[in-house]
């Protein structure tokens, strides 16, 4: 319909301008000015009339003839001169009513331009300029959505507390015949990647009834006032079609705390949380309209927020527990040929720390490895490669390092090894490897036995000593003076475990029980701006320092001792790391119990089995490089460089 405007407005123009123009003389005959110039020399021209630089006249002979002049100021002159008649006219203009519409037909067409892009702004919830105060959702039907709660798995417990919504949906008179209300929002918390959308995708298939969902960063917008105006309309159309269900996903962008950095109450985002406050439980109800949000940060969102009446209810969402992985990998491998010896059980215990999304991730790259090496199946060598790819980082085969450099990582690893199996109640060690993966040139990786919720002083001390065994398997092996700077991480990760201990976990016997956590609150939740820093005293600083210090020397002379009393051991562990590269959980109990490592077999299936790691790139060489940190460990997994 606008382009059809805008169509008939530039017809319009063009015909009237076409009206307005001058009418061309009929039957006269356009001629050359420089034989217009000739014919008055030679007598032959009687009259003559100029109109701006468009001139017609008549001949001796009564003929008519017209010609277009250039700026020629002794044309009048000669005309004169030749005794010719000269008649003179003002040039032509356009009538008003054209020239009103040549001015304003840019300013039109754009207006049409701006309108037509506002109508299309305004979404299936709106159109015209009234299309930035619509709500942004999306309204699902019934049959839209194929997802149902038995696509999810890992998380029973909050299966359960959702599938009541569902119900409730379904039978409201069974609950209310009880006195029961079903609670008017849920919360749904939980780590990045643990299934809380996914959740909401499987009410929305199973509810069969309407369902909008939304962002909460689709709420706020540049103008102020925008964002009420989309709760608003939000909550009209949820009205409208009660029963039915609204998911607000990431809430945290539009519920964090109020009085929060600058804007103070004026804020957009504010004005935004004060609506949705009183539309989820305001003067005027709400009934059959069940509101249900995720996020990963619940600290951060505002206390009116999660009350009674509001978000009644809080269904975390974990990481799953080992039998929940093996839920969610049985999940994912129905879409994948999977080999007869791969099992499950297996995988999920040695991916403790892995959320739904890691898992779904490692099937995917396990399926991505066996396509690369023309695979029909995936089996459980291949998981394990993806596995070590996602824990340890992708191998970087093209990065060269000389042979001094490759010793010298053999023997940290070698350190890191050593230590984390001597101390007490550390995780045992899962892999060791000198081949470049990510921004390591070496890796020892510590996997759990199971999943841990807390951890001793005794463990934690362990972590401490077996952190510094790369460091001091250089110093003992090259000398002090030779001590690179590979354990940077190392260093960084020991002294922040020993300062936690401290600040955060009472285990100072000098300083006792308390907390001296001196992070402030972030600068946006207006936390840190309007409360005075209350960190240690001078005094109290002094003495954290010097526990830290305390503890982590401590147990660097720990680490010390024991390469000390096993230097034998290290240095076999050493050269089986330069023969091989990667040693798995059961070559290192041969070199740990003094027997010949066994030759680890190579999991590249394009291979084959019995070839040596070592022997897979013959005379292959590394160019040196400083060590990079390490990149943190996956959930929370002791990982040393």
């Amino acid at each position: 319909m606008l382009l059809r405007i805008l169509l008939g407005i530039l017809l319009t123009t063009a015909l009237l301008a076409t009206l307005d123009s001058p009418e061309p003389a009929t039957g006269n005959g356009e001629v050359a000015y420089s034989a217009f110039l000739e014919d008055v020399r030679d007598g032959e021209v009687r009259e003559v009339v100029i109109q701006g630089q468009d001139i017609q006249g008549v001949r001796a002979d009564g003929t008519r003839f017209q010609t277009y002049a250039p700026h020629d100021p002794g044309l009048v002159g000669d005309l004169l001169e030749a005794e010719v008649t000269v008649k003179s006219r003002p040039p032509e203009e356009p009538s008003a009513l054209a020239r009103v519409l040549v001015s304003w037909f840019p300013l039109l067409l754009l207006l049409g331009v701006m309108i037509y892009f506002l109508r299309r702004r305004g979404g299936p919830m709106g159109s015209g300029l009234t299309g930035f105060g619509r709500s942004q959702a999306r309204q699902l039907e019934e049959g839209q959505v194929q997802v149902t709660l038995s696509d999810v798995a890992g998380v029973e417990e909050a299966k359960e507390e959702v599938s009541e919504l569902v119900e409730f949906l379904r039978a409201p008179d069974r609950f209310r015949q009880l006195g029961g209300n079903i609670p008017r929002g849920v919360l749904m918390v939980g780590p990045p990647g643990t299934g809380k959308t996914l959740l909401a995708r499987a009410i929305a298939g199973e509810a069969r009834v309407p369902f909008f969902t939304v962002s909460g960063s689709d709420f706020v917008e540049m103008f102020v006032g925008v964002g009420a105006s989309r709760v608003r309309d939000l909550f009209r159309q949820a009205k409208s079609k009660a029963p039915c269900i609204i998911f607000i996903d990431e809430i945290d962008a539009v519920g964090r705390h109020r009085g929060a950095g600058l804007g103070g109450g004026h804020d957009e985002r504010e004005q935004t949380l004060n609506q949705l406050l009183v539309e989820m439980d305001g003067f005027e109800g709400n009934e059959g309209v069940i509101v249900i949000a995720a996020t990963n940060r619940p600290d951060v969102l505002d206390p009116a927020l999660l009350r009674p009446g509001r978000f009644d209810r809080q269904v975390v969402v974990p990481l799953p527990d080992v039998m929940g992985r093996a839920q969610i990998l049985k999940l994912h491998m129905r879409k994948v040929p999977i080999a007869p010896d791969v099992d499950a059980h297996i995988i999920a215990r040695g991916t403790p720390g892995f959320s739904g999304a890691d898992l779904a991730n490692l099937v995917n790259e396990a399926a991505l490895l066996a396509a690369r090496f023309n695979s029909r199946q995936v089996d459980m060598r291949l998981f394990e490669q993806a596995k070590d790819k996602l824990l340890m980082g992708a191998e970087r085969r093209s990065l060269v390092m000389t042979e001094e450099d490759k010793r010298r990582a053999a023997y940290h690893e070698a350190g890191h090894t050593i230590v984390g199996r001597l101390v007490p109640e550390h995780d045992p060690v899962h892999k060791v490897s000198i081949i470049p993966r990510g921004r390591a040139l070496g890796v020892t990786l510590f996997l759990p036995e199971r999943d841990k919720l807390s951890a001793s002083k005794r463990a934690l001390e362990s972590q401490i000593a077996t952190l510094f065994g790369g460091r001091l398997a250089e110093e003992q092996v090259f000398g002090a003076d030779a001590v690179t700077t590979g354990a940077e991480n190392d260093i960084e990760r020991a002294t922040q475990i020993a300062r936690h201990m401290v600040t955060r976990w009472g285990f100072s016997e000098k300083l006792g029980p308390l907390s001296y956590n001196d992070e402030s609150d972030e600068v946006f939740l207006g936390r840190a701006m309007a409360q005075p820093a209350r960190g240690p005293s001078s005094e109290t600083a002094r003495a954290i320092d010097e526990e830290v210090r305390a503890i982590v020397l401590r147990n660097y002379e720990h680490a010390r001792g024991i390469l000390s009393a096993h230097t034998d051991t290290l240095h076999r562990m050493a050269q089986a790391l330069m023969a091989y590269e990667t040693l798995a959980v059961d070559q290192i109990d041969d070199i740990m119990d003094g027997r010949e490592p066994r030759a680890p077999y190579d999991n590249d299936p394009d291979g084959g089995h019995g070839a040596p790691r070592g022997s897979r790139v013959p005379g292959a060489r590394r160019k040196p490089r400083p060590r990079p940190p390490v990149v943190g460990p996956a959930a929370g997994l002791p990982e040393h460089s």
